[in-house]
């Protein structure tokens, strides 16, 4: 009995979607835990991540072939072990480009137009103006990371007639995107920016990608917002260069430690808006990630790997 095995709870139209595209196999939906428990030592699939499949699944006994991560960040996940036992990884990276594209701009538009200080007066009670405003039209935005993500902020920005820069690692030209850099290119692309959004994912040539060096290289006007990693990112060059004036603020939804502690000076920081790792937040969430899926099921079923939102093991994204 081949099965399928499903870490969340799913509406029975998800369950019958997964069932008719894999007639035969026995699907063990997640709404009862432990029924699904008993089952992760003997799936060859499995959709979601939790510590417990972390030590069942990927153990030398498990038939596992492949896991549906139900997030798009693979990092805390054991790659290496993955790498060993042959097991397909794929994610949710394309359900996200839509919500978080639309905090980047959120948070952009709210830093340019100053409604992080307008809130900060309305709690108060204060009627106050904040000072000359800018806009963000014309400007330049550069995005580390061009991936589903980083492209439709990059078409966004097009909406605003901003010049977009980018930085991937292989330097490749995408649309949107007026001049691409490769990371030998960083601190160039950096100084030349309005905004910088990191969407890089975390990994050991990301760690503290942005440093005191690359902070150094932005204008102190600049504005940084980060819905990559934390660990993508130097903490304490960052809150370096947001209390000396080397930029003017940051976006940030992510963290080197999280969830952040409440002593933790980032908290109190006029120049800084923060949001609790949910960018990628949305009504359609379940829904993209089961059409993912499906995709990935059917060809499964039929042979091939699965290849929509894949991981390469060895780049770690």
């Amino acid at each position: 009995m081949r099965k399928i095995v499903a870490v969340h709870s799913l509406e029975s139209r998800d369950i019958t979607l997964i069932e008719e595209a894999a007639p035969g196999w026995t699907f063990i939906d997640g709404s009862d835990r432990l029924a699904a428990q008993e089952h992760l030592q003997d799936a060859e699939i499995i959709l979601g991540w939790n510590k417990l499949v972390g030590e069942l699944a990927v153990s030398d006994t498990s038939k596992l072939k492949w896991l549906q991560n139900w997030g798009a960040g693979v990092d805390r996940l054991p790659l290496e072990r993955f790498r060993q036992l042959g097991i397909s990884l794929t994610c949710a990276s394309g359900v996200h480009p839509y919500p978080i594209s639309e905090t980047i701009f959120a948070m952009l538009l709210g830093f340019t137009r100053h409604l992080h200080t307008a809130i900060r007066n309305q709690s108060a009670g204060n009627w106050a103006h904040s000072g000359m405003m800018a806009e963000a039209h014309g400007r330049t935005i550069g995005i580390l990371g061009v991936g589903a993500i980083g492209s439709e902020t990059a078409r966004l920005a097009k909406a605003f007639n901003m010049t977009v820069l980018g930085v991937r690692r292989s330097g490749r030209p995408e649309q949107w995107v007026d001049t691409m850099y490769d990371i030998a290119g960083l601190n160039e692309m950096l100084s030349n920016c309005d905004y910088v959004v990191n969407c890089l994912p975390y990994t050991h040539e990301t760690e503290h990608l942005m440093g005191e060096e690359q902070f150094a290289a932005m204008k102190t006007t600049a504005f940084y917002i980060n819905i990559g990693r934390g660990k993508t990112t130097d903490t304490g060059a960052l809150i370096e260069a947001l209390q000396s004036g080397g930029i003017a603020g940051a976006g940030l939804d992510v963290f080197e430690q999280e969830p952040l502690p409440p002593d933790h000076p980032l908290w109190r920081m006029d120049n800084v808006i923060m949001t609790p790792h949910n960018a990628g937040n949305t009504t359609f969430y379940t829904e993209r990630v089961i059409e993912i899926f499906i995709q990935n099921l059917k060809k499964f079923v039929q042979g091939y790997a699965p290849d929509v939102s894949a991981v390469d093991l060895n780049s770690e994204y």
